[in-house]
């Protein structure tokens, strides 16, 4: 019933199994001379069956166990997520909203990421769109899967000009934050250089405040403000909507004096004063630039949108 292991502990009694020596060698207890082990105590030496059936191996690092848990940290491939792919420029397509209405949720999306406005508002415009102008064009690219609807990528609307019918406005252009500057901006006004040319239009007009220099390197150059129609029917003459104002930036309100009201009060008794002259009417129209002055270069400009921030009026033939 004792166990008696010399000092070099080289050598053990018959009776004890091989499984257990690194247990009995690494206890700093087994340094003494002399290890008498009392019966009552052999329950320490006991091992459970699952301890019993593992090999001890030297490679074997205790600290690098993991616990069950850590097994689940570890990240699966099959559980990425899948990055959008980068749409090809040779696959995207050209076509009017009203054409395509299942995609004007996905397009009002794509404008109020870059101009937020109220979701209801923005599909009442897009849902304006139609042949006859104001027309909302989309840049479309395929979707990887088969069976799902396109992408949309880009967006801008083409409006009629006041007095000038080989003309159209260019407005809300955009494309989708994450694919700028690889291309897609000039694929969108390339095509629509293309449609408007197909449709016998000859000239395009735009305003920008941050990207001239883009759309100088497309061909366009500075030129002088246009008024777009907004809605246009054959019913309507364009020499009526040539008699409403023409204003391209608010000016500031001006209340007249009653001039008769003050007359009146002050007049002496006796016949009656003539009526005052006319005032002189506001103008609508900024003033014409003087003479050698440019009214727009590369760094400033004399026009202001309704917030009274600077613009640039640009204007390319197709």
């Amino acid at each position: 019933q004792e166990l008696t292991l010399n000092p070099s502990l080289s050598k053990l009694t018959p009776s004890t199994d091989p499984a257990y020596q690194m247990e009995l060698i690494l206890r700093p207890s087994l340094s003494e001379p002399e290890l008498t082990l009392d019966p009552s105590h052999q329950r320490e030496l006991t091992l459970s069956p699952r301890l019993a059936e593992l090999t001890p191996s030297p490679p074997c690092h205790p600290e690098m166990t993991l616990s069950p848990g850590a097994a689940e940290m570890i990240p699966d491939p099959a559980h990425q997520p899948e990055e959008t792919p980068v749409p090809n420029l040779a696959e995207l397509t050209l076509e009017p909203v009203h054409c395509r209405p299942e995609l004007l949720d996905a397009c009002a999306d794509l404008i109020n990421e870059q101009w937020p406005r109220s979701r209801a508002s923005r599909l009442h415009s897009l849902g304006q769109s139609s042949d006859a102008f104001p027309l909302c064009l989309m840049l479309l690219s395929p979707h990887p899967s088969p069976e799902a609807a396109p992408i949309v990528v880009g967006h801008a609307r083409l409006s009629r000009v006041l007095d000038r019918p080989q003309s159209l406005l260019v407005e809300t252009v955009v494309v989708a934050r994450a694919l700028r500057g690889r291309g897609f901006g000039r694929r969108l006004m390339e095509g629509l250089e293309v449609f408007a040319k197909a449709r016998g239009f000859c000239r395009l007009h735009l305003t920008t405040q941050d990207q001239l220099h883009f759309y100088a390197h497309l061909g366009y150059q500075l030129s002088e403000p246009v008024q777009g129609l907004v809605f246009t029917s054959r019913g309507l003459p364009a020499t009526l909507l040539s008699a409403f104002p023409r204003a391209s930036y608010p000016q500031p309100p001006c209340k007249a004096p009653n001039l008769t009201a003050q007359a009146a009060t002050r007049a002496p008794k006796g016949p009656p004063l003539p009526p005052p002259p006319p005032l002189p009417e506001l103008l609508t129209t900024p003033p014409p630039p003087k003479a050698g002055s440019s009214p727009q270069s590369l760094l400033e400009t004399q026009y202001r949108d309704l917030r009274g921030c600077p613009i640039f009026w640009m204007e390319k033939d197709i």
